[in-house]
């Protein structure tokens, strides 16, 4: 399967799509649309039902509607607060971007929502005297859909909150974001450019591109760069990745055969922000996985399950990136340069903060050791080095903090066990 590299354009619908409120915008306005439509179709409704379905028999439905859903939405709207801020407080600041991308929560509040406008936009238009008639019968017909809908939202939003803003739950989302970012990195090493390696010769006469801002570079438009490239001659070599923290005017890369304006241009297509993100950034979610960890481990929570079950998470997705295909052969931009995703880099942001907190805890200290050794007989040579070197760096740390000499016996004898 092909991978479909991000623009920014598309960068900008996909997080608009992930915003709470323009789920609710949509439900809002479609209910309102339904109100509408009971004025345009009244002449196709029989006269029989007219004068079964009156307005007074709607008008309670509708009322008793508007104030449950108003409630129902005010309350939901507080369980997902405190379930945020709870997972947050937990693991790490950082998971909060992803909770707020729950496609479930945001389709349960916008039908609550959506719900409230419909019932409150029905009862002023009857109450207004914009309804004929026989209106009514069309809206007894749309409030019945309303509620089932509004049935099958409450539903899903119990089954939901048996989960929401646990442990459990928030690991599995984070798993999730990282690895559609890892699957990504792994199909494209260089999103899709040339490989930027020590070996890579720049020409004399390359100029330098500056970070045109400061900040977390977020985005790579590969797409618009490329157009930028008007002919064979031009070259662009980037040193960085999405991830890397800029400053502005930083050397950012070299670029050869284009005019300063269209240099310009090509950082201008560099989506720079105060955080990171997971959209191109592989080693992120590992980041948050981590700090997880971290804060199970600090002396306040003194969590050491949190931490090994993060070091499950983390070994899954790493084995799965070292054993999964290799990339592209072809790259789809030939005159762009760029690094690939750094083994090392990978290794250290999911494992030294542990190998660091968890060194004084036997049970860690010797999970972690267990998971490197299985990540150093992985298929990728650079990965299965770095894991080695941190095995021995988390080695190292444990010798220090260990403070009985039996628990540093036993990890002595579990290295020797796991040893090739």
């Amino acid at each position: 399967m092909k991978i479909h590299i991000l623009s920014t354009p598309a960068l900008y619908v996909l997080r608009l799509s992930r915003k709470l409120w323009l789920r609710v915008a949509l439900f809002a306005l479609l209910a309102v649309l339904a109100s509408a439509a009971a004025i345009l179709l009244e002449d196709k409704i029989p006269g029989g039902l007219k004068d079964r379905f009156t307005p007074k028999a709607v008008m309670p439905i509708l009322t008793i509607l508007a104030s449950g859903m108003l409630a129902v939405s005010t309350f939901s709207l507080n369980v997902m607060v405190t379930a945020h801020n709870a997972a947050a407080g937990q693991t790490t600041p950082r998971v909060h971007s992803i909770l707020l991308a729950d496609t479930t929560t945001h389709t349960v509040l916008a039908t609550f929502i959506g719900a409230f406008v419909y019932a409150l936009s029905a009862i002023i238009l009857f109450q207004t005297g914009f309804y004929p008639d026989g209106a009514s019968v069309l809206v007894l017909g749309f409030t019945v859909a309303v509620v089932v809908l509004v049935v099958v939202a409450l539903l899903r939003w119990i089954h939901h909150l048996s989960n929401l803003g646990s442990m459990e739950a928030t690991l599995h989302s984070i798993e999730q974001a990282t690895r559609n970012s890892l699957i990504r990195a792994r199909s494209l090493p260089s999103l899709g450019a040339r490989a930027l390696t020590p070996d890579t010769v720049l020409p004399v006469d390359a100029r330098p591109l500056h970070a045109p801002a400061t900040g977390y570079l977020q985005l790579i438009d590969m797409h618009a760069i490329s157009e930028k490239l008007g002919t064979d001659q031009t070259r662009v070599y980037l040193y960085i990745r999405p991830g890397d923290y800029l400053i502005t005017g930083q050397i950012i890369g070299h670029a050869i055969g284009l005019s300063a304006e269209e240099e310009s241009a090509i950082c201008t297509n560099l989506t720079i922000a105060a955080t990171r993100s997971f959209e191109q950034d592989a080693a992120y979610g590992l980041l948050v996985l981590s700090e997880t960890a971290s804060r199970a481990l600090s002396p306040g929570i003194n969590d050491p399950g949190t931490a090994i079950a993060v070091l499950c998470h983390q070994e899954k997705l790493l084995l799965d990136w070292a054993y999964a295909s290799d990339g592209e052969t072809q790259p789809r931009f030939p005159r762009l340069f760029l690094p690939e995703t750094s083994r090392q880099s990978m290794i250290e942001t999911a494992f030294a903060s542990i190998a660091r907190d968890g060194a004084g805890q036997i049970e860690v200290a010797l999970r972690l050791q267990q998971v490197l050794a299985r990540l150093a007989s992985a298929p990728d040579v650079e990965l299965a080095q770095a894991a080695r070197d941190m095995a021995q760096h988390a080695r190292e740390h444990a010798d220090l903090a260990l403070s009985l000499e039996r628990d540093k016996t036993r990890l002595r004898a579990a290295l020797l066990s796991s040893s090739p």
